[in-house]
């Protein structure tokens, strides 16, 4: 069997939900943990012709049901970053560079609690310094790794793949050919991967 992919862009508030619940479902079911692969939304959007429902008449539902969600999980009252959706690419480029040195959990889940549960703008590089401070990436690291060309094509790369396999959207987990794209068909990928 495959190991499973967990997709996700730390803009989205439904990746962030995924995010705080995947580690222990996979936990609780026994299964090895899936790997975590930054990717960019915009991207997704771009390449499938698509915009984000946060752009759009379906805002207001969309806002409620996240909180309902959180509510429903367990977790903190969602806390909106203004402004909401932001530019991620710099988070994005330090989950990439996190990845690379083995910190690619601890550092989304520290960035997404900094926008979702602080309400904290990503596009602000010091709020994504202080997501990498906890876990222990130096800023002065991660200032030059947002600039390195490697690092900027992994990300392209990444994102690029997850299009190929048919992501159009985050959250995503994939269990091999299988795509189960959103928060809500998290545990239909948790059961496949147990298959």
């Amino acid at each position: 069997m495959s190991r499973a992919t967990f997709y996700y862009d730390l803009g989205s508030p439904y990746a962030y939900l995924s995010a705080e619940r995947i580690s222990g479902l996979f936990t609780e079911a026994g299964l090895e943990q899936p790997e975590w692969q930054p990717i960019l939304l915009g991207g997704l959007f771009q390449h499938f012709g698509r915009d984000s429902w946060a752009n759009g008449p379906g805002r207001a539902e969309g806002i409620a049901e996240v909180e309902r969600r959180a509510s429903a999980y367990g977790l903190p009252p969602i806390a909106w970053p203004d402004p909401w959706p932001g530019n991620t690419l710099t988070a994005m480029r330090v989950a990439t560079f996190a990845k690379q040195t083995g910190r690619t959990v601890s550092f989304s889940l520290a960035a997404f609690r900094q926008a979702f549960a602080a309400g904290r703008d990503l596009s602000d590089p010091d709020n994504v310094m202080i997501a990498g401070a906890a876990c222990e990436l130096h800023p002065r690291a991660l200032l030059k790794a947002v600039q390195t060309g490697s690092v900027k094509a992994a990300l392209r790369e990444a994102t690029d793949r997850a299009a190929a396999l048919g992501v159009e959207g985050v959250p995503a987990l994939t269990v091999g050919e299988q795509v189960f794209w959103g928060d809500d068909r998290l545990e239909a990928g948790l059961e496949a991967a147990a298959a």
